[in-house]
């Protein structure tokens, strides 16, 4: 029975689902079905018509053109879309293919992880340029009494610590808004894509603001998590006194006198403070950008150089940051004293600091935030710039909601 058996799978070959072969098979087969050696490899036995049709349904579920057939000089010469899937169901994202001249594919793993350098680099050389700035904002929130104006909180600091004290919380800075910076312009570019392939070309075009707004607090919310531990000892090393010199000292100290807590006690006075502020930091960017190129740039964009683009990042880069300074600031001064203060809540420490305290130290922070988001956007851009990575223009219209609005108006 066995011999007959095999004797019908060499007339009839059987093909395995999974690695797609025809042929015999050396195993012990029944009437129906045999498995192959090949690990986990079913076979079923198959007549002509349904081997063809089952080949033909696999290929063109693997996207890959069937063995007899020929690929034309023509279509090779068409670039193939990229393969970034969104969670829609048989959506793609509008992700073209790589254009002359670029290194990567606007919407493909390569982009995404690009800007996530770019990301670390933008947030955290700026934000460790002005360590002594951000010093002094952080000690005249905390202690008023004792450090009375920008000028006067320099004066204090150099006269208690000297010129190595302005460097105090350098690396927690670095690190943390390194990490910050991977999260929030990496998963912005992720969202934006995502968002945008959810809701469709017209309304991504249509609700453009709204799309910015949605993809940058869904970056910023990871990118606190990543960012709080350092912000913890960042803020202790500079606001208390014989606390610790250093992130070496710091961090175990911490990790000793409150465990876990510690680093994320201010997390959501964080999320209070930076998500606001990176949603004003994209969407008010974005639109900026947009308003610049349309009104005030005498030319269209792709007919500037990259340096006239990247002049316009950087104006478009301030006007944003000095927004975000105002909408963030009072959530800031509750993080940095949050963190001067054992067992304090977000609450508590509001209430302690009242409505004036909590707008304390503004000025300097706008133009320690002003220039920071402008550096932020222009070193950001001068990477993808770098790396010739694709770099859409402002975004315009649909041909679909031209034709939809034009035939509206007839």
């Amino acid at each position: 029975m066995r011999n007959q058996v095999h004797a019908q799978t060499r007339e009839n070959p059987v093909r395995c689902h999974h690695c797609h072969l025809l042929g015999p098979c050396p195993c012990p087969v029944s009437h129906l079905s045999s498995f192959c050696n090949r690990p986990g490899h079913f076979l079923r036995r198959l007549n002509s018509h349904q081997a063809d049709m089952f080949s033909s349904l696999l290929t063109k579920t693997l996207c890959q053109p069937a063995e007899n057939q020929s690929v034309s000089t023509q279509q090779c010469d068409v670039p193939q879309r990229g393969l970034v899937q969104s969670l829609v169901a048989g959506r793609e994202i509008a992700a073209a293919a790589i254009a002359p001249g670029d290194s990567c594919e606007f919407g493909s793993l390569h982009y995404f992880a690009l800007c996530g350098l770019g990301g670390i680099l933008s947030c955290g050389i700026t934000h460790t340029a002005v360590v002594p700035l951000d010093l002094v904002k952080c000690r005249l929130q905390v202690d008023p009494a004792k450090y009375k104006n920008v000028v006067n909180g320099f004066k204090v600091t150099l006269r208690e610590d000297g010129a190595r004290g302005l460097a105090k919380g350098w690396a927690p800075t670095f690190f943390g808004y390194s990490m910050q910076g991977l999260c929030k312009f990496g998963l912005y570019e992720v969202f934006k894509v995502l968002y945008s392939d959810t809701i469709g070309e017209e309304n991504a075009y249509l609700y453009r603001t709204w799309l910015y707004l949605a993809a940058s607090a869904s970056a910023e919310f990871f990118a606190d998590i990543a960012l709080s531990p350092m912000e913890a000892a960042k803020v202790k090393i500079q606001t208390t006194p014989g606390f610790a010199n250093t992130l070496r000292e710091a961090w175990p100290r911490i990790m000793r006198e409150e465990g876990m807590n510690g680093f994320y006690k201010s997390l959501v006075p964080l999320w209070m403070r930076q998500i606001p502020y990176t949603m004003m930091k994209f969407a008010c960017f974005e639109k900026t950008i947009e308003l610049l190129y349309r009104y005030v740039v005498p030319k269209p964009r792709d007919q500037c150089s990259k340096a006239e683009q990247l002049v316009v990042t950087f104006a478009a880069g301030y006007i944003a940051g000095v927004f975000c300074a105002i909408v963030s600031h009072p959530a800031d001064t509750v993080v940095s004293k949050l963190n001067q203060e054992k067992g304090s809540t977000a609450l508590e420490a509001a209430k302690k600091l009242g409505m004036a305290g909590l707008w304390k130290g503004l000025m300097p922070r706008i133009v320690m935030i002003g220039t920071l988001t402008a550096l932020q956007w222009f070193i950001y851009d001068a990477f993808k710039v770098a790396m010739r990575m694709p770099r859409p223009p402002p975004p315009e219209m649909p041909e679909s909601l031209k034709r939809k609005l034009a035939a509206q108006e007839k």
